[in-house]
């Protein structure tokens, strides 16, 4: 009887978890695996909408890559990826790099400390928006700030048009993703508290200066923190679509030069109604985030120290 009493408690249990986890499962299923699934159905089909979807097998995919003599391959969609990566392998590391120097800075014991790390983080949550866009798209513009203080303080006398120009037009998006590095500094500085003064007080006694401090304790202490901003910032990087879809006007011009992956994507789907090239599209997009990040964690082992011989 006692056992047949615990079993029965422990099933009502069981029941009243599961019932508080349904809104959730719900949700997950529904709105998370469907759309998954039925994207990854659509990216082997023809669809505009409009009509039933087409089964076309693999024609997508041969499309974007031109792997078959039948399909002719879509150059802007390797252009994307080529620009997309660009901007990853620039910005990401950047980012990184000026988020860590600034959190080192705000880890000292300053006067009105707090408010200095709240104004370093507006920039993260007004960055993405569609505003930040059209600003910064003003402040590079042939005749914007930047332009201006180059000719009146620098004596530049023909600037270029940085948003028009494709050679310079990357690099103003990349600029505008270094410049929103609350995020990690957040986390950075999170980390760096956490690092014991001992270890700096014992290699000050042994006479070890800053340089010696920063990379042979800061940075591999730091060493799992600066793997996650690394692949929280690679993916948030890879998915970048507002500012070069209000900087280039939703082109992804000068010449291609801003046409990120997203934005492809976005221009297919709903501006060509392509929705089953789109979601071929997702899928390689989801692939190749999925690739790196296993890379980074692949070789991380080497780089990464956890405190525990690892």
């Amino acid at each position: 009887m006692g056992m047949e009493r615990s079993l029965s408690k422990k099933f009502r249990n069981n029941v009243t978890s599961y019932a508080f986890l349904i809104p959730w499962l719900l949700g997950f299923f529904v709105l998370t695996v469907y759309p998954m699934v039925y994207s990854l159905y659509l990216s082997f089909t023809e669809y505009n909408i409009l009509q039933p979807p087409k089964w076309v097998g693999l024609r997508n995919y041969f499309v974007m890559f031109g792997g078959n003599k039948l399909y002719q391959g879509d150059e802007r969609f390797l252009n994307s990826l080529f620009v997309t990566l660009k901007f990853v392998f620039i910005s990401v590391p950047l980012k990184l790099v000026f988020a860590l120097v600034i959190a080192m800075v705000m880890n000292r014991k300053l006067k009105l400390m707090p408010l200095y790390r709240a104004l370093y983080y507006i920039p993260t949550l007004l960055g993405g928006s569609v505003a930040i866009a059209v600003l910064w798209r003003r402040l590079f513009a042939g005749d914007g700030i930047f332009n201006l203080i180059l000719k009146n303080i620098f004596s530049v006398s023909n600037p270029p048009s940085w948003i028009s120009d494709p050679r310079y037009a990357l690099s103003t998006l990349i600029i505008l993703a270094v410049w929103q590095f609350g995020s990690p500094m957040i986390i950075f500085l999170a980390g760096l508290q956490q690092i014991p003064k001992e270890y700096y007080e014992a290699s000050a006694v042994d006479g070890a200066g800053k340089t010696w401090q920063l990379f042979s304790i800061t940075l591999p202490c730091l060493s799992p923190i600066i793997m996650f901003n690394f692949i929280m910032q690679m993916i948030s990087a890879f998915q970048s679509f507002t500012q070069a879809f209000v900087v280039s006007g939703g082109s992804g011009g000068p010449l291609d030069s801003t046409m990120f992956y997203s934005l492809y994507l976005y221009i297919k789907g709903f501006g060509f109604s392509e929705m089953g090239y789109a979601s071929a599209m997702a899928w390689v997009l989801l692939i190749v985030i999925a690739a790196l990040t296993a890379l980074s964690f692949r070789f991380s082992g080497r780089l990464v120290s956890y405190g525990s011989g690892e």
